[in-house]
């Protein structure tokens, strides 16, 4: 093996008996329960319900493979309406060719929905959510690697990836190595996931700044590496379309996080319905949340409650207990003396 190279996958499906084991779906699949653990630990800092998560997951999956998919087939037309085209394939997501944009944009409407029928704030539960969201397309673009696609211009160099001469673009058959542009998103992404982490950390997002900060930060990375593809795709003025895509929403990010103000808000017990607070609220702190989240494990107004619960045995244990010798004795007749009635001899 010619280690001056990052080669591909020699096979990208496995057979388990009749049914076919794809490693794109499982790269997706794996994205996805990443980026719902990472989004079920923050809802619970946070104070949502248990399992919260999973009941939006029912909703924004199914809607953000949808979109990508739709945005995929709208902005490569050629492939599945061209004169060589098959519209039947534009329904064979198992084989690649999903669209990011379609993926966040439908999988939100999805979220919201979802957020509805759960009686959860949609801004919130978006910036608790989002730095997830890059993970899971990180390990999602490993798929692209086992697909052989999504490369980059042809590269000579140690971390150029070797595509198979059935995969190349046409145009680009006498080249090996190429730029492995799947591999620079998916580095991207997990960069954008820890500054999201620190920041929201730092400054408590909250309104929907840090979904702002992740359109930002994604589409501007997004902007280089789409340049260095090859693959087919619609464009204008020397830019596919992803790299204006890549503009306008950066350019709307940014004005929205400097236009919007708004910090992070907590879930509070309040006669047994959860509330929405400010983090740094006396409720919030009276709830148990230290620094704008709750402990590991712990629920919204377990420390309230056992602070109350010790207040209350201080308050009965304070109380003298009654001794019994205290107790005041009912007065009794007493017996006459022995001479009672007789009488007195003064002699």
């Amino acid at each position: 093996m010619d280690l001056a190279y990052i080669p591909s996958p020699s096979e990208s499906v496995w057979h388990l008996g009749p049914i076919p084991i794809r490693a794109y779906a499982l790269c997706l699949i794996a994205g996805i329960v990443v980026a719902c653990w990472i989004a079920e630990a923050r809802l619970r800092s946070r104070g949502a319900p248990k399992w919260a998560v999973l009941d939006l997951a029912v909703w924004a999956v199914p809607f953000g493979i949808v979109g990508a998919r739709i945005y995929h087939v709208v902005t490569s037309p050629d492939a599945y309406f061209g004169p060589d085209g098959d519209p039947w394939k534009a329904l064979a997501v198992w084989e690649g060719g999903l669209g990011i944009p379609g993926a966040i944009l439908l999988g939100a409407v999805g979220m919201w929905l979802g957020c509805r029928q759960l009686g959860l704030p949609f801004a919130m539960v978006a910036d608790a959510c989002i730095p997830g969201i890059p993970v899971a397309q990180a390990i999602g673009r490993l798929g692209n690697w086992f697909n052989q696609e999504l490369y980059g211009k042809p590269l000579d160099a140690w971390w150029a990836v070797s595509i198979d001469i059935d995969h190349r673009v046409a145009g680009y058959l006498e080249y090996a190595t190429f730029h492995p542009t799947f591999l620079y998103e998916a580095l991207w992404n997990l960069g954008v996931a820890a500054v999201l982490l620190l920041a929201d950390r730092r400054w408590k997002f909250g309104a929907g700044r840090a979904v702002a900060l992740f359109a930002a930060l994604y589409w501007t990375g997004r902007f280089w590496i789409e340049g260095l593809r090859i693959d087919p795709a619609e464009g204008w003025g020397g830019l596919r379309l992803n790299q204006w895509v890549s503009i306008v929403v950066v350019v709307l990010a940014v004005a929205y996080l400097l236009t919007v103000r708004g910090t992070r808000k907590v879930f509070v017990l309040d006669g047994g319905d959860r509330v929405v607070v400010p983090w740094n609220s006396d409720q919030a702190k009276a709830a148990g949340y230290v620094d704008g989240a709750l402990p590991k494990g712990a629920e919204p107004g377990d420390i309230e409650s056992a602070a109350n619960e010790a207040e209350a045995e201080a308050e009965t244990d304070a109380e003298p207990d009654r001794p019994e010798d205290d107790v005041i004795a009912e007065p009794t007749a007493e017996e006459p003396p022995a001479d009672a009635g007789k009488t007195r001899d003064d002699s």
